[in-house]
């Protein structure tokens, strides 16, 4: 680290979403030095407390998407908790939350009431399906996002069913361009002064980032269906099975690449093969091409084939389980996992590293996703200046 100040330091942000959009698009602010807080139930806490994988009790996924907050507790369906909200939106630059339409307003916390208290504040809405529209009143998650954007349509195999990610696509995509839009939105009112809305569907960044199939419809008539690894717009591009039963993947995007990759695996004839001459005749022939290459792969075992390929500068990449890449040397060298101070578990957390390595103001993964209203004695209490006595009658922790 250096001595500089982080890039958002001195941006006060405002989470009181849950569960992964909203809090990944947070999480992105606070590993560049934005002061986030970040508002719970005081019951339960965020729910994604309670996904995935726990430690002594510990919810491990909390820990890495809450990582670099504050904790307060505040009932949104209370006086109190929508006062402790609107004392701290007071002089916060952004807000993030992500309830079902209308939520926040019949609470009494529409963008309207925080506005009058805070003209220049920025509120990023992260709903299933925006804020107008005919399907506006749904509830929406990530996974009906995935269905929904036409990403499963394209996944998996055509004998099969559309296939779900095995993560949080649709929430960490929606998360990273929340975090994107909000600081649009920042330099904006660094301009203006004013604040605005960004109303954002969790389907949106995907169906952007699925490729160019509104254009090949629009102009071609062209559906993509499911054809498992392969892409309709490039060939080869695989996973492929060495001969000690692991894994590589391979694309030949650009002709260079292409024969650069044969000459290595010692099938030069492909190059001059008739259906395989350029991009869009290796796309038409996709399955004999693919064929012929893993014939090629599988007579090596897989560490000696990256070797090869190094050696005639061919790209190719291990398909690595989480255990692999804990063990990989470049991993190692570029800080991808770091460990984190953790309070709570008592001992370190690893996990993945901040995305991106500014040269002189790089970002920062200061602790863990915290206790349940570690800081509500100095939020609500120090900065706020709500009394001890009420917090405690309403049941929410100072210690």
């Amino acid at each position: 680290m250096t001595d500089s100040p982080q890039p958002l330091a001195g941006v006060k942000v405002v989470d009181i979403a849950n569960f992964l959009a909203g809090p990944i698009a947070s999480m992105f602010l606070a590993d560049f030095g934005a002061e986030v807080t970040k508002v719970e139930r005081p019951d339960t806490g965020d729910e994604l407390r309670f996904w995935g994988n726990d430690k002594n009790g510990v919810g491990l996924m909390y820990k890495m998407v809450n990582r670099n907050k504050h904790s307060v507790t505040a009932d949104l369906r209370t006086p109190l908790g929508v006062e402790i909200v609107k004392r701290l939106v007071a002089d916060a630059d952004i807000v993030v939350e992500n309830y079902r339409k209308g939520t926040l307003e019949r609470w009494g916390l529409g963008y309207d009431v925080l506005s009058a208290i805070n003209p220049g504040l920025i509120m990023l809405r992260v709903t299933g399906f925006g804020q107008t529209g005919p399907n506006s009143h749904r509830p929406g998650f990530g996974t009906l996002a995935e269905g929904y954007s036409g990403y499963a349509y394209i996944s998996g195999y055509p004998d099969r069913p559309p296939l779900l990610p095995g993560f949080g696509l649709a929430d960490d995509s929606a998360g990273l361009m929340g975090a994107f839009l909000a600081l649009v939105a920042l330099q904006e009112k660094n301009r203006s002064g004013k604040g605005q809305v960004i109303d954002m569907a969790i389907y949106e960044p995907l169906f952007t980032l699925l490729g160019p199939q509104v254009v090949d419809f629009d102009q071609l008539g062209l559906v993509q269906e499911r054809n498992g690894s392969r892409l309709p717009f490039t060939a080869p591009r695989n996973t492929y099975r060495t001969k000690d039963g692991k894994w590589v993947s391979m694309s030949g995007s650009a002709q260079s690449t292409f024969e650069r990759m044969c000459e290595a695996l010692e099938v030069p004839e492909l190059v001059n093969d008739p259906r395989f001459l350029d991009n869009r005749l290796r796309i038409q022939n996709a399955v004999a091409l693919d064929d012929a290459l893993q014939a090629a792969i599988e007579k090596f075992d897989r560490d000696a084939l990256i070797a090869l390929f190094d050696e005639f500068g061919a790209a190719v990449a291990p398909c690595n389980s989480i255990a692999e890449i804990f063990d990989d040397e470049h991993f190692k060298a570029r800080e991808n996992i770091v460990a984190v101070a953790d309070d709570e578990l008592g001992e370190p957390i690893r996990m993945q590293n901040v995305v991106g390595k500014l040269s002189r103001t790089p970002g920062e993964i200061r602790h863990a996703g915290p206790k349940l209203g570690s800081s509500n004695r100095d939020v609500l209490i120090d900065q706020l200046g709500f009394d001890e006595a009420e917090l405690k009658a309403a049941g929410l922790p100072l210690d």
